[in-house]
């Protein structure tokens, strides 16, 4: 299987943002891929909600989506659309969905961000996803013709249990868009894909936002393709663009069959507690 991943800065103006996607499909195209894998929120990056809402839509009249759609059919190639934010939330709020297109435009699978991101950073950063978005409430695993794709979106990483889950279900690539912030991602972006990869021994695709964003906020980068193995086979850096790896699904099942961690699994269904 031939993947892109298309490294973006994605910005205030969904226009440009949805002309930056489209234009990765073609090269993802011309490259000979597959399917191209798109970061987190790359249709709209803006953390002013009074000037985003106007170009927030539910899922049905989500422009950006609809000329993804248009474009994957087009191109005959699927695209994992990271995610949108899209109406349709519990009490009024968003939701962070992320969409699987085949190559006829349909759309194959939803995901709902599960985990969202309320944190202060050391930096003096303060984020609360929350206050804007609801959470999913379903892990989602989705056939293709190249393998099962378990689907997640960036802060969801640091949670094992939700990969656990995936790879019982049989998911052999586990896709992470992200839009990772700076700090915490020089410090645990590599390291904590490398460890879900290995947990699963399952391909990891994560696409990443990258740089200076036009609402200020920066990203992290280095968008990255791992193997079952845990070796990196893509690292994009800082580089605004589309990457290409190779991955051979022959290899999920003989990391699977050197180290059999999957079918020792056990449920841990309680823990005792010494004083």
């Amino acid at each position: 299987m031939q993947i892109a991943i298309h490294q973006s800065c994605t910005g205030i103006d969904p226009a440009a943002n949805a002309h930056a996607i489209l234009d990765a499909i073609a090269q993802a195209k011309a490259g000979g891929a597959d399917m191209l894998f798109t970061p987190e929120m790359c249709g709209l990056m803006d953390r002013d909600r009074k000037r985003a809402a106007p170009n927030l839509y539910d899922e049905a009249d989500d422009p950006v989506l609809d000329a993804v759609r248009t474009a994957a059919a087009d191109a005959g190639i699927w695209v994992h659309l990271g995610s949108l934010a899209v109406k349709g939330g519990a009490d009024g709020r968003l939701l962070n969905r992320g969409f699987l297109i085949d190559t006829t435009g349909v759309i194959r699978a939803r995901y709902d961000k599960i985990h969202l991101f309320d944190v202060d950073l050391p930096t003096g950063e303060s984020w609360r996803e929350s206050a804007a978005y609801a959470p999913g409430t379903e892990s989602v695993v989705a056939q293709t013709p190249f393998g099962e794709i378990g689907m997640s979106i960036c802060y969801d990483m640091r949670f094992p249990d939700l990969y656990r889950a995936m790879s019982n279900a049989g998911a052999k690539i586990l896709s992470v868009p992200a839009a990772f912030t700076v700090p915490t991602g020089k410090a645990h972006w590599h390291v904590l894909l490398r460890a879900r990869a290995i947990e699963a021994g399952a391909f990891v695709v994560a696409a990443a936002q990258s740089g200076t964003h036009a609402d200020g906020r920066s990203t992290y980068g280095h968008s990255l393709v791992i193997d079952p193995w845990g070796e990196i086979l893509l690292d994009m850096g800082d580089q605004i663009g589309v990457g290409f790896a190779s991955i051979d699904m022959a290899r999920v099942a003989e990391v699977r069959a050197r180290v059999p961690a999957l079918s020792h699994r056990r449920p841990i269904d309680t823990v005792t507690v010494v004083a």
